[in-house]
């Protein structure tokens, strides 16, 4: 069996998908189907089961499965040793992580990973919902809740904190708000409730009134654009803020969350090194990062 086909049989088998197996490999999808029935007519019997969902080992697969591992970590070893890893990382690496973090943070770190690393490539997800490691969605997510559970490796990246926000308009033609109890009547901006992309996220109901419906927006910067045009009162990272908009902090002494970012990745993807290479990346970038984010 050639030894070439196998990588893209370990592929779909660890992401389940054709179009994520390409994406890893950077090949077109048709590709990683056409290598695939190469193996299968080596091992003279079908390696998967196609639905709906994706793509499922058989017998004859799972049986395959950790030899093929076996070799992929044998043939590692042989590179690492005639290379010494000293050549140029190359290859696509894909970053999910939350919208606030991806738009504010990140952007400007790439720049110097691209710097560093030229012949990477970086797909960045930055979007107002969950990145799903199990859909192998991306490669590395930056996540505030820490996955529970699943062939994982997570660390902690990051604390940062939200407090309350208003813009000077609002304040200005509402009552002044000196304790929590003043909070109740006030416009808030939240998220929808269908759609929070983590259930470690502060909300705002426990500072409303029982019957009071605010605003919502699945977006952390629609949020943020509503309250800077006075729309009401948002709970917003402080990393998210700065002077010009003309937000206020509101109970600063007396409100304030602190929340934590994790960094996730499937455990196989562990012995890749310009995925092993951008995860010490972040992790640096996010320690630079300190002071802004719990400030």
């Amino acid at each position: 069996m050639n030894w070439d086909d196998l990588r893209y049989f370990l592929e779909l088998a660890r992401t389940g998908k054709l179009t994520a197996a390409a994406r890893r490999l950077s090949v077109e999808h048709t590709t990683v189907s056409r290598r695939v029935q190469a193996c299968e007519a080596s091992a003279g019997a079908p390696l998967f089961t196609r639905s709906a969902s994706g793509y499922a080992l058989t017998e004859a697969g799972r049986k395959l499965l950790p030899r093929a591992e076996a070799m992929e970590q044998a043939f590692a070893g042989i590179e690492r040793s005639l290379t010494g890893e000293s050549r140029e990382p190359s290859g696509l690496v894909r970053i999910g992580c939350s919208e606030a973090y991806g738009t504010t943070i990140l952007p400007r770190h790439l720049v110097d990973l691209a710097s560093t690393y030229p012949n990477l490539s970086v797909d960045l997800l930055a979007l107002p919902r969950v990145i799903q490691l199990p859909r192998n969605e991306a490669d590395i997510v930056i996540t505030i809740d820490r996955p529970e559970r699943g062939p994982y490796v997570s660390v902690k990246l990051a604390d940062y904190v939200l407090r309350l926000y208003a813009s000077k308009s609002y304040l200005a033609n509402t009552a002044s708000i000196t304790t929590k109890e003043h909070l109740k009547g006030h416009r808030f901006i939240s998220y929808v409730e269908d759609f929070t992309i983590a259930k470690d996220l502060p909300a705002a109901q426990p500072l409303l009134a029982p019957d009071y419906v605010p605003l919502k927006s699945t977006s952390i910067l629609a949020q943020r654009t509503a309250a800077i045009a006075g729309a009401g009162i948002a709970i917003l990272p402080t990393y998210l803020i700065t002077r010009d908009m003309g937000l206020e902090v509101i109970l600063d002494g007396e409100v304030r969350f602190e929340r934590t970012y994790w960094m996730a990745m499937p455990l196989e993807l562990k012995g890749y090194r310009r995925i092993r290479l951008v995860w010490e990346f972040l992790r640096k970038a996010a320690l630079r990062e300190r002071p802004q984010m719990i400030a």
